[in-house]
């Protein structure tokens, strides 16, 4: 049976780290509020299954995954649940813990990143904390992604210099190669300055891409591309921080 994917349908967001594990296994999935669910058609299959009903155990938001009776929410605890089902995470106990942790420290920062552009509110219109987020996204830049990418960067360098966890691809080195891509599309001029100090995040991000199943699904519609809706968006006066 296919894995169904709860995720709005228009935009990348946390879904697509549970889009890119699915598609590098080659798994068999249904990305059911673009239109494609067993159990119902679009947005409000999703949302019925949010609201309750007899669900034993109702996610609080998406993404969340569907195996059988089974429904998981939180981007990073789907990835626990898949990763080794789908031999995408370490065999050993301990490495799987050290897997996820690299999952939740992704999560962290991509919280940050949506934060350059909503730092009050994500009620809000961005032009409504518009000198607020030029603050918080100019700070981010300074201090912030460097901390992260170097944390990263140090992981990779300790580990086999080509993985962030073991000797083949991960879920966390998929995770990583997203983040990468999104800060590439929403702060270029930035990323062509700071992302050299880490070359090693940067191969990782380039040897992810050109795995056949990631490049054939970055070249196809699954692919949703980045917009201004999403965690990574892309504002002139931001990047000039």
């Amino acid at each position: 049976m296919a894995y169904e994917l709860y995720y709005w349908p228009s935009i990348q967001g946390r879904g697509e780290f549970v889009r890119l594990a699915l598609e590098e296994a080659g798994a068999e999935y249904i990305d059911v509020a673009r239109g494609q669910g067993r159990s119902g058609q679009g947005v409000g299959a999703m949302l019925a299954l949010m609201d309750g009903g007899d669900v034993a155990h109702p996610p609080f938001a998406p993404p969340f995954l569907k195996d059988g009776d089974l429904i998981i929410g939180q981007t990073a605890n789907i990835l626990l649940y898949l990763g080794a089902r789908l031999g995408l995470a370490p065999a050993d106990e301990a490495d799987r813990l050290w897997a996820h942790q690299l999952q939740l420290t992704v999560t962290d920062f991509i919280k940050e990143i949506h934060d350059t552009h909503h730092p009050i509110a994500s009620g809000l219109y961005y032009e409504d904390q518009q000198e607020e987020a030029k603050r918080y996204a100019t700070e981010f830049l300074r201090e912030r992604a460097p901390k992260y990418l170097g944390y990263f960067e140090r992981v990779i360098e300790r580990n086999d210099g080509k993985h962030l966890a073991g000797e083949t691809v991960t879920y966390p080195d998929l995770s990583l190669f997203q983040v990468i891509e999104g800060l590439r599309f929403a702060f270029p001029q930035a990323m062509e300055r700071i992302e050299p100090d880490y070359p090693k995040a940067a191969a990782l991000a380039a040897a992810v891409a050109k795995r056949p199943r990631i490049a054939a699904y970055l070249a196809s519609p699954r692919r949703i591309p980045f917009n201004q809706q999403g965690i990574f968006r892309r504002y002139k006066e931001l990047d000039e921080a």
